[in-house]
């Protein structure tokens, strides 16, 4: 069974945080370092700041909505 990941990274050089879903976390911040998303490449290079694990797309979707909301970022803010 495939696992999703909702991950957040932080910016090592601008007050950004970016919040994603994947099934593959390594390989995303990889992509994300490596400047080949369009909407992060101005603020390469990331850390991984957080990430839960889930059996669904769905599921995982529906976190990270609520991550992407002023309160996830709120909190994701706490954890820099």
């Amino acid at each position: 069974m495939e696992k999703f990941y909702v991950y957040a990274i932080s910016s090592e050089s601008r007050n950004y945080i970016y919040v994603g879903m994947t099934n593959n976390i390594e390989r995303r911040l990889k992509e994300h370092n490596e400047g080949k998303n369009k909407s992060t490449k101005a603020y390469v290079p990331f850390k991984l700041i957080y990430f839960e694990e889930f059996s669904s797309r769905k599921e995982a979707r529906e976190r990270e909505i609520k991550l992407k909301s002023g309160s996830g970022k709120e909190f994701l803010r706490s954890l820099r």
